[in-house]
């Protein structure tokens, strides 16, 4: 079957002057060239796989190398990121002066240069990112005549008083909400005498959601841009040594030795010949000074941080410390007790750092000539967890020009660059899955000043953000802000505060990681804390505020910080509105649809648009059932949040008036226990997640439930049909709480 064709083949060959071998010939010759070219190719890839693109675009750029001249010789220093920003920005003034971009990097040296001759090569006005990203972006769009889009010139004319846009929008929607709901109350004809409570009422509900829509849009609108940051991934400079302590308490060896075990793990996934570790503790309340079991304890700390210099110092510097405070008289409470917890551990190190004194600590473990260079001190909590190259990140951000503190004399405090850096704040994976209320509530994002910083309003629209306890600050600048400025025994939710008078960042692309409750009865405890310390902070409100000694100072807190201190005050009321509003609803009014429908519109309207809004920004990467599976997961999970916070805010308002009336009491009257405080792992191992304790903690809500039922059966049988869910929820609540919320096995609760 073969013959006729390879005839045919020869004939053909013959006909055109060819053979056979010569046709192999010429194939082999022809698959020699191709696998050739082939091989180049493959190696061609390669070498663009391998290939830094970086640093060939900038190689190739001559607005990078002109950039390289900065005056301030910080641009070449700073990380990739930060460099593009700066070519970027560099690329819209050029495109909207009608330049080359070359003639604008040019002009920005020249300002550059200018700044450092009026002010010094140390200046912020003598780096060129002051003229790209900061205030002096002005001036060169003047100089290179640049005319800004239309936009663009609207957003940076409402950039000049964001604070006043955005209360003045707060204030607006809520006097439309509330003044709505106060319209509707007097058509139904509610006496006059109980409009005034009732609109106080109104506004605080209404303002829950006013701030949660203002909040929302503001992180819409706004535009995020990272902190710039210097590139330390290889080394931290000597100049930028910085510290990493833990505060935390001393209670039992099981306890030292996780303690020192996790500041290991920090210390290995961190490791810098210019970064050192510490223990900053104290021993727990004690009726007298030195208990029998402090000495051991103390000597097996000294053991452990020894064991660890032995391990890895290598005979140079120790890395590790351990400042360990003694108990000090309290007279106000009547008890031994590290002075002025946390933020008394925090001064006394400070003032080991600066003032080389030592008076604070009863023992000091490791050589600290050393530390007389620490610029920067990294303070984490006991479950914080500091990722790999976290702490080159922190301390590359806070040594960028722009981001360095200024201390005002006059002002009493940072009003530029910033004394403290507060990094993204997630919970753990480990954490989400310790129970299935961590799981619920650890993932939530948004804007929360106790516990998480995600997309922060506050640092995108006012490039100042919260202090939450976690972060990084700058040891002249917050000694400068904060020394002598607050009484003893007042202040005990200090670290807002202090964000407010050394000025406080957020960086959201440096991440730490730590542990949410896994019960609900070790969550209201430590919001217990929270919001007593809080209401102890309102005197900052007024004019003149508390100083050591029992001496009144001006307030140097900005407006911004007020509105902080105010805004925190406001929510702890908010449950209690809440409770209120359902209540007089039900009572008061013939049905209560509409103040039923108002309460669920507060706790449901935010997180139903933020799923609407993750609904149509599907990823790229996505398929559109998988985008829509995540996002009716997303949807669920926010549905079974507001069931859950329906079903606790009774519970919730009587806590938090509960902190509220303890603070005015404390601060009024007895003027004790003002810095009464358990370690949150203390407040996990010790609140009970039975039943019995559940509904012993929970009484109030099961009661309330119960009287306002029978109250509805004798005055407004109509209300009970909308009444019913909320009140069966209420009488529920101990056992959702506990049951609903247990810690699952492995088969109810999968992984992430």
């Amino acid at each position: 079957a073969l013959a006729l064709p390879l005839t045919w083949i020869e004939q053909q060959l013959a006909e055109s002057g060819l053979s056979i071998e010569q046709l192999v010939r010429s194939g082999n010759q022809q698959q020699a060239v191709d696998q050739v070219s082939i091989s180049n190719s493959i190696g061609s890839l390669r070498f663009l796989g391998t290939m830094d693109w970086r640093e060939f675009v900038e190689a190739m750029s001559v607005v990078e190398r002109t950039l390289r001249t900065d005056p301030g010789a910080a641009y070449a220093v700073m990380d990739f990121a930060s460099r593009d920003r700066y070519r970027h920005v560099i690329e819209k003034v050029a495109k909207a002066g009608g330049l080359a971009e070359e003639e604008v990097a040019s002009r920005t040296i020249e300002l550059a240069q200018a700044g450092a001759i009026r002010h010094g090569a140390e200046d912020q006005t003598a780096h060129v990112g002051y003229y790209l990203i900061d205030r002096g972006l002005a001036d060169l769009e003047r100089i290179t005549l640049a005319r800004l889009p239309l936009a663009a010139g609207l957003r940076r004319g409402l950039g000049r008083g964001p604070l006043l846009l955005y209360l003045g929008a707060i204030t607006l929607l809520t006097g439309l909400m509330a003044g709505g709901m106060m319209a509707a109350a007097r058509a139904e004809g509610l006496a006059a005498w109980a409009l005034a409570p009732l609109a106080i009422l109104a506004l605080l509900a209404t303002s829950q959601l006013a701030v949660a829509l203002v909040n929302w849009l503001a992180t819409l609108l706004a535009s995020p841009h990272p902190l710039p940051r210097m590139d330390f991934s290889t080394g931290i400079p000597p100049q930028s040594r910085a510290l990493v302590v833990i505060p935390t308490l001393l209670t039992s060896a099981r306890n030292l030795d996780s303690l020192v075990e996790a500041l290991e793990v920090r210390f290995l996934a961190n490791r810098d010949a210019n970064l050192h570790f510490g223990l900053l503790t104290d021993f727990g309340d004690a009726p007298q000074q030195i208990l029998a079991e402090d000495a051991p304890l103390l000597e097996l700390a000294r053991e452990r941080i020894d064991a660890l210099n032995a391990q890895y110092a290598g005979g140079s510097n120790d890395v590790f410390f351990l400042f360990h405070r003694p108990r000090r008289w309290n007279p106000h409470d009547r008890i031994w007790m590290g002075y002025e917890r946390k933020r008394g551990k925090l001064a006394d190190v400070n003032a080991l750092l600066r003032e080389g004194n030592r008076e604070g600590f009863s023992l000091v473990v490791g050589a600290t000539a050393v530390l007389a260079d620490v610029r920067y001190v990294i303070t984490l909590d006991t479950d914080t967890h500091l990722p790999r190259d976290a702490a080159h990140q922190l301390v590359g951000t806070m040594a960028h020009p722009l981001n360095r503190p200024v201390y005002d004399a006059a002002l009493g405090r940072v009003r530029a660059g910033y004394g403290i850096l507060q990094p993204r704040v997630s919970v753990s994976l480990s954490g989400t899955r310790q129970s299935r209320y961590a799981r619920l509530h650890g993932g939530e994002s948004g804007i929360d000043p106790y516990t998480r910083a995600v997309s922060d309003v506050y640092q995108d629209a006012f490039q100042e953000g919260s202090f939450i306890g976690k972060g990084i600050y700058d040891v002249d600048a917050f000694e400068q802000s904060l020394k002598g400025r607050f009484p003893e025994n007042r202040i005990l939710s200090h670290d807002l505060l202090e964000g407010c008078y050394a000025r406080s960042g957020l960086l959201s692309d440096v991440q730490v990681y730590e542990e949410y409750p896994a019960r609900y009865g070790a969550d209201v405890n430590r919001r217990h804390r929270w919001i007593r310390g809080d209401w102890q902070l309102a005197g900052w409100l007024l004019p003149r505020v508390p100083g050591p000694d029992g001496r009144r100072l001006n307030n140097p807190l900005s407006a911004l910080s007020r509105w902080k201190l105010f805004d925190n005050l406001r929510r702890s009321l908010v449950p209690a509105a809440l409770t209120s509003l359902l209540l007089l609803g039900w009572t008061l009014f013939s049905s209560g649809w509409l103040w039923t429908l108002a309460v669920l519109g507060v706790l449901l309207i935010p997180p139903m648009l933020s799923a609407l809004l993750g609904l149509l920004r599907k990823p790229d990467d996505m398929r559109p059932g998988q985008h829509l599976a995540a996002t009716a997961q997303a949807v669920g999970q926010r549905v079974i949040q507001t069931g859950f916070a329906l079903a606790i805010l009774p519970h919730e308002a009587f806590y938090s008036l509960d902190a509220i009336l303890r603070t005015f009491g404390r601060l009024l009257v007895t003027r004790q226990r003002l810095l009464e405080w358990n370690p949150s792992g203390d407040q996990e191992r010790l609140s009970r997640s039975d039943l019995a304790a559940s509904f012993q903690a929970m009484w109030f809500a099961p009661v309330l439930a119960t009287g306002t039922a029978i109250t509805l059966v004798a005055a407004n049988p109509a209300a009970l049909l909308v009444a019913g869910p909320f009140l069966v929820l209420w009488l529920a609540s101990p056992a959702i709480s506990t049951t609903g919320m247990a810690t699952p096995t492995t088969a109810t609760l999968p992984m992430p």
